[in-house]
């Protein structure tokens, strides 16, 4: 493929644009819940006429909380993948094994930032908002597929959150800077991580058949669906989660709505802005045309 990418020059960014967690949440960075947290783009809070202004605030701030515990979710299995595949790489690129560690490691520090965030969040809004899980049990059953599967399933992961800070919150004046500046370190780092799984995924094709592509294809949209059908017991936690913090009891019709809406709104966050990133259909045509034209054909369900 002619995407550019190196272990070396990756390598060099990714420490170029580290940063530690004390320094960006904690102390004086305090979230601000008189403002927004989550883009209109991913939320969808506006498209429920039926709250009121300050309850699209508050069921906004229940899906930021979502937005980062569930990031925090998938690196639990992002984790140990990277870690498997580069022990078996120890003796080969120096370059490879100490860029897919750094890989590893902030990773780490992602979980770990998200866990401090989740409890400053509960101490702020005043309850907690559970989320899907546990996250042992979510990379079991992630990691149970085979390597080209989960490699393809965290491709789209990469550059998803890439699009998501690129094109909803980068520019978003409105949101609070707090939040916003989470997410852009957490972007940093992740712009190098689409990278290495990008390297990672044609280390895995490679020598593979056709078939046994598109087999690895099934299996990334075996692990779509298997989160897809986590992300509707979401919409659940999250609906009861406002009613609790708004005190507002939703009436059978607008529960309808608020789950087709949201569940909406939910695919397309975690599933078809990933599934849809031009980087992750060009590396799926470097591997075989019909793996792209296999996942255009079902993206339109999770847009």
């Amino acid at each position: 493929m002619n995407h550019g990418y190196s272990y070396q020059t990756t390598l060099a960014q990714s420490e170029a644009v580290g940063w530690r967690i004390e320094d960006i949440i904690g102390g004086k960075h305090r979230l601000d819940f008189t403002k927004p947290f989550m883009p209109e783009a991913l939320a969808w809070v506006d498209r429920l006429p039926f709250l009121t202004s300050e309850e699209k605030l508050i069921l906004n701030h229940v899906r930021g909380n979502t937005y980062l515990c569930i990031f925090g979710l998938v690196e639990e299995f992002i984790l140990p993948f990277v870690l498997d595949h580069t022990r078996s790489q120890l003796r080969d690129d120096d370059w490879r094994v100490r860029a897919m560690l750094q890989f590893a490691g902030e990773e780490a520090k992602h979980i770990q930032l998200f866990k401090t965030f989740q409890a400053e969040f509960n101490e702020g809004f005043g309850i907690d908002c559970p989320v899907i899980g546990p996250p042992d049990q979510i990379a079991k059953a992630v990691l149970a597929h085979e390597p080209l599967a989960v490699a393809l399933a965290i491709l789209q992961i990469e550059w998803m959150s890439q699009r998501h800070y690129v094109e909803s919150i980068k520019d978003d004046q409105e949101l609070d800077p707090q939040f916003t500046s989470l997410l852009k370190h957490h972007w940093l780092e992740e712009a190098q991580h689409a990278k290495l799984d990008t390297l990672m995924v044609e280390a895995l094709a490679d020598g593979k058949s056709e078939e046994e592509i598109l087999k690895g294809v099934e299996g990334l949209l075996a692990i779509g669906g298997f989160l897809d059908e986590g992300l509707g017991q979401q919409v659940e936690f999250d609906m009861d989660s406002f009613m609790r913090a708004s005190g507002r009891k939703l009436s059978d019709t607008e529960k309808e709505e608020f789950r087709r809406v949201q569940r909406q709104a939910n695919r397309w966050t975690y599933l078809g802005s990933g599934l849809t990133h031009p980087k992750v259909l060009e590396t799926l045509e470097g591997l075989t045309p019909k793996a792209r034209q296999r996942i255009e054909g079902v993206a339109p369900a999770f847009c």
